[in-house]
């Protein structure tokens, strides 16, 4: 849809009194006031929500991916490097003076998340139709009108023909050839400096971030897991990445992030593989996977939901622990997320199960550990040998973390 460009301005009001309507030329002011409220004028034509031909035909075209792409946040609990609060904004208002300066604007509504109750409403105002092209493959299909009618959307900006030397002016140093990403999550919104946009791992971990707090207070939990799907069942499944192979081919979507709320389960983005089901029933069981070759963890065992808030809140993996089994960065405290877990899992009698991948160096099939799972009849969980491993969690953990839950036990 393209609408044409403003001619006479209305007085200055309240954002929340502007009008939301098209005169007979197909002009919406709720569209243009909306974007002049995060800084967008403008001055030519804008064209929101086009399908991928429409996009296509205006000149989109398939970006090669790309990957490891500078990421700058503000008001993380980890996992990239800082950005100011005046940088921030110096960087804000260079992207949004430069995409008014755009003859033909974008605009794309999306959402994280498909479960329409908890999930997060993003707009990307973009000045090249690839660049939505690429994020409106990430994100869900959302109603008209519910990213403008929504208390706190998220706002992404793709400014892909910005100057290079856009991160040295606001003080971030150079950024190299191919962009940078930069976020805030006091502003809600994401910037996508140069080609941004292509990194889509890096893309993805940011809206995940932003989107937590959302999320967390329409009642949902975002967690780092997958799911599987066999029957009527469906599984919630903890795993590093170097560990999915073992569950490659029951695994329904691709990428670990998923939502789980009173509605139900639901994975965090669109995938290649998304099927026309975005929206699953409470998991029926859940598999915490480790992996551990000393011999110590036998291959499945049963778990009560403090010894699965415990070993999820480690993710240990052989000699190293990956807290939530979570790499990127995250706007709630990993321990609220285990806490918040363990609710759920009591709340719901959720099954849970540990289960060792690689029991004594022998990788174990996926399909295997599911029919066991599915049986149910599991020992709960006995270290096999020593208490040395035990210790080692202690130690993690206590160093770590200031206050274990007594509910917490290995």
């Amino acid at each position: 849809m393209v609408f044409k460009p403003l001619s006479i301005l209305f007085p200055l009001l309240p954002l929340s009194k502007l009008p939301y309507q098209r005169d007979s030329r197909g002009f919406s002011y709720g569209l243009h006031w909306g974007l002049a409220g995060r800084g967008v004028i403008v001055n030519d034509k804008v064209f929101q929500n086009l399908k991928s031909s429409e996009l296509q035909q205006k000149g989109a075209t398939i970006t090669e991916s790309l990957s490891g792409l500078p990421v700058h946040f503000r008001g993380i609990l980890g996992g990239a490097s800082a950005i100011s609060k005046a940088q921030y904004s110096k960087l804000l208002k260079q992207v949004t003076t430069h995409i008014s300066s755009i003859s033909s604007i974008f605009v794309h509504d999306g959402a994280i998340g498909s479960l329409q109750k908890s999930n997060a409403k993003v707009r990307v105002i973009g000045d090249s139709p690839s660049a939505v092209l690429t994020l409106s493959d990430v994100l869900w299909e959302t109603p008209t009108r519910a990213v403008s009618h929504d208390s706190c959307p998220l706002t992404v900006y793709a400014a892909t023909s910005i100057s290079i030397a856009t991160g040295e002016v606001v003080g971030l140093g150079a950024q190299g050839n191919n962009g940078f990403i930069a976020a805030d999550v006091e502003r809600s919104s994401l910037i996508l400096c140069g080609k941004a946009f292509a990194d889509t791992n890096g893309v993805k971990e940011a809206l995940a971030a932003l989107s937590q707090p959302i999320i967390s207070a329409r009642g949902g939990l975002l967690l780092s897991a997958r799911f599987l799907v066999s029957g009527d069942s469906v599984v919630l499944l903890f795993a590093p990445e170097n560990a999915i192979h073992s569950f490659a081919d029951m695994l329904v979507f691709e990428d670990a992030g998923v939502v789980i709320s009173p509605e139900g389960v639901a994975p965090l983005f669109k995938t290649k593989n998304t099927s026309d089901v975005n929206q699953y029933q409470m998991p029926s069981a859940v598999i915490v996977a480790t992996s551990d070759s000393s011999g110590s963890i036998p291959s499945v065992s049963k778990l009560s939901p403090g010894q699965a808030a415990y070993h999820f809140l480690a993710g240990k993996q052989n000699r190293e622990f990956l807290p939530a089994y979570a790499k990127g960065p995250s706007c709630i405290d990993t321990l609220d997320l285990a806490k918040t877990l363990y609710t759920k899992l009591k709340e719901h009698q959720i099954p849970t199960f540990l289960v060792n991948i690689s029991e004594e160096g022998k990788t174990v099939a996926g399909k295997d550990i599911l029919k066991v799972v599915e049986l149910g009849k599991v020992a709960p969980f006995e270290l096999k040998r020593g208490g040395e491993l035990k210790e080692k969690y202690s130690w993690f953990l206590s160093g770590k973390f200031q206050e274990i839950p007594e509910e917490f036990s290995f």
